[in-house]
C-alpha cells in the first residue's frame, strides 16, 4: 500500500509523541532492528546520533508532515500491518529505514536504521 488513512496517521503521531505509548523493547515474537544510536543525526549539534526520544520525535514529525508511508504485512506477528517510512536525512548517507507497528493503544518501533548501502 502506498498511503495510509488520516486517522491511522493521526493515531501513530499521537502514540509516538507520548512516552507511555511507544515501545521498542525486544520481544521474541517481534524481532527488531531498532538502532537509533547508529544513525547520525543531521540536526544534532548536541546529539550527533539519534536516541530513542529523538527517533520517535523524527517519526512523529515526518508522519505529521505527510511523509509517504508504505504498509507491509509482517511475518512476525503473522498478518499484522507495519508502516514503513524511508527518510533521506543526508544525501551523502543511505536512506533511513523506519518501520513501526500499531499495537493496541501503543506504537511499536520495529526498525530504525540506515538502509543497506547507498543506491548507485
Amino acid at each position: 500500500g502506498v498511503s495510509i488513512s488520516d486517522s491511522i496517521r493521526r493515531q501513530l503521531v499521537m502514540l509516538a509523541r507520548r512516552k507511555g505509548t511507544r515501545t521498542s523493547a525486544f520481544t521474541s515474537t517481534r524481532p527488531k532492528d531498532w538502532r537509533p544510536g547508529d544513525v547520525p543525526n543531521p540536526s544534532g549539534l548536541l546529539l550527533p546520533y539519534f536516541d530513542d526520544q529523538s527517533a520517535w520525535e523524527l517519526i512523529a514529525s515526518r508522519l505529521e508532515g505527510g511523509h509517504d508511508v508504505e504498509t507491509v504485512v509482517l511475518d512476525q506477528p503473522p498478518g499484522k500491518t507495519a508502516y514503513v517510512l524511508k527518510i533521506e536525512l543526508n544525501p551523502e548517507r543511505p536512506m533511513l529505514y523506519v518501520k513501526i507497528e500499531l499495537g493496541s493503544g501503543e506504537v511499536i518501533g520495529r526498525s530504525f536504521h540506515e538502509s543497506e548501502r547507498k543506491r548507485g
